[in-house]
């Protein structure tokens, strides 16, 4: 038989794939409120009826499923181990023990400007967002719900810090990444991504401060968080030196130890420290790395928050990291981000639409390829030409990639960052969507600057210079000619 020549999707069949993704995930999440892995497997099959119809086998198409679920075998990793580390640190009394200091020290009316910096604080230092909401995020969590403050909001906060230093911090893989996908020096891509990162965290700062005011003006019950505190204390051993774990966990991730290795240190350390400070005998101990930690108390506020953690509360989120990925994977075989570069390449002639081109292509990473890595790849790729043709500093590109990759990368539910903060923080993507106020503000600051010229950096023109350069070397080349004897 003879073999079908294989061809980009056409426009109008990329567009019909869009509208049926789209529609898809909202009539399976919004409307009939399915799970998530139901409407990824049925886009597969869309996205594999149209690798056919262009020319592909089944079974190409089939291996880049796999292919794709391979390259984020490291993400699937690191959440079952961020699994180990919660159930065995709130068994060991480290997660207990900052919630109970973050009840005593934090007022309502600022906890949420608080949980912002804090988190900020947290991700610079350790360069990882998902770090960050593993251990920090999870204590601001507990102490936002005792104060009895929106849990989306708190989540929001959460978010917004861990993804400031996500995308500044010169130890952070997205960082670093970033600044070598767009040929960049790192420090200068980070000083770049300062004139975004900074007024964002002032603005979103601003915003959270107001809105902790508002709530606390509603009124807050501290007799509950006094209640809340008694419980603690009375359920578990709560000292400074339950923090020793998270101090070194947190160390060891600046130190640059990988995070499969560290979160897998954290929690043995997390096992011995309920062992000798909780009095939990060795294998229940152990059972909390699988199963989780349990406790009835009779207290809603410590049982609703700390019967979670294990390997096991991460199977559905490994799931739909695994048919994300394959995703992914055969978006990038059937040639979809190949079309788009080609229609976007024609319409991009200035500074702004350069910019939002770049966050597009890089927001479409995460939506269709479903995670972040991806978004950095198709955020540089599909637009990276244009800045030289331009001649638009490459500063500009890598400010703009990372704001649209990393910063959109917890907004999306079936992206690998959005599933991953959804079963840490225990909210939906979609809830805490609307107060991921840094995220928001990020993306808008972006947008201003490349419509309105600010901070848009033009580069010589190469090529002048390049050809300057090889006359003078012509001549330079004729003046120490020798007569040849």
């Amino acid at each position: 038989m003879k073999e079908k020549q294989i061809h980009l999707p056409k426009p109008f069949e990329l567009f019909i794939v869009m509208g049926l993704f789209l529609a898809i995930m909202y009539f399976s999440l919004a409307v009939y409120e399915l799970p998530i892995h139901l409407a990824l497997i049925a886009v597969w099959f869309v996205l594999i009826f149209l690798g056919i119809r262009i020319g592909h086998t089944y079974d190409n198409l089939q291996k880049s499923i796999v292919t794709g679920i391979f390259t984020g075998l490291e993400a699937i990793l690191i959440i079952i181990f961020v699994g180990t580390l919660i159930g065995s640190w709130i068994a060991g009394g480290i997660v207990p023990t900052l919630i109970y200091f973050g009840l005593q020290m934090i007022h309502p009316s600022i906890f949420l400007l608080a949980t912002l910096l804090i988190c900020s604080l947290t991700s610079i230092a350790t360069g990882t967002s998902w770090g960050t909401a593993g251990t920090a995020g999870i204590a601001m969590m507990g102490i936002g719900e005792s104060f009895g403050l929106p849990l989306p909001l708190v989540a929001g906060a959460v978010v917004s810090g861990a993804y400031f230093g996500d995308k500044l911090s010169p130890i952070s893989d997205s960082t670093v990444m970033t600044a070598s996908l767009a040929k960049v020096d790192l420090i200068k891509h980070v000083k770049s991504m300062l004139l975004i990162s900074f007024p964002a965290l002032v603005l979103s700062g601003i915003m959270f401060l107001v809105a902790g005011f508002f709530f606390t003006s509603r009124g807050n019950d501290l007799s509950i968080v006094i209640n809340n505190i008694q419980a603690l204390s009375a359920n578990f051993n709560v000292s400074w030196y339950m923090l020793i774990p998270m101090v070194v966990v947190i160390v060891m991730l600046m130190k640059g130890i990988p995070a499969m290795l560290t979160l897998a240190f954290g929690s043995v350390l997390g096992i011995v420290w309920a062992i000798v400070f909780q009095g939990m005998d060795v294998i229940t101990a152990i059972g909390t790395l699988y199963s989780g930690f349990v406790i009835e108390s009779g207290v809603p506020f410590i049982d609703l928050l700390f019967n979670r953690g294990g390997i096991e509360s991460m199977l559905g989120v490994i799931a739909i990291m695994i048919l994300a990925l394959g995703l992914g994977g055969l978006m990038e075989q059937v040639g979809i981000l190949t079309v788009l570069t080609i229609i976007l390449s024609k319409w991009i002639t200035n500074a702004g639409r350069l910019t939002s081109s770049t966050i597009f292509a890089a927001f479409l990473g995460n939506f269709f390829g479903s995670a972040g890595y991806v978004s950095l790849i198709t955020g540089c790729k599909v637009t990276e030409k244009n800045y030289d043709l331009l001649k638009i500093d490459r500063r500009v590109l890598s400010r703009n990639m990372e704001t649209g990759g990393i910063l959109t990368s917890p907004l999306v539910p079936w992206a690998d960052n959005g599933i991953y903060m959804a079963a840490v923080l225990g909210v939906s993507t979609m809830s805490y969507l609307p107060f991921a106020w840094l995220n928001l503000v990020g993306l808008a600051i972006a947008l201003f600057y490349g419509f309105s010229g600010k901070f848009i950096w033009y580069t010589k023109d190469v090529e002048g210079e390049v050809n300057k350069d090889r006359k003078k070397t012509v001549v330079v080349e004729k003046k120490t000619e020798q007569p040849v004897s």
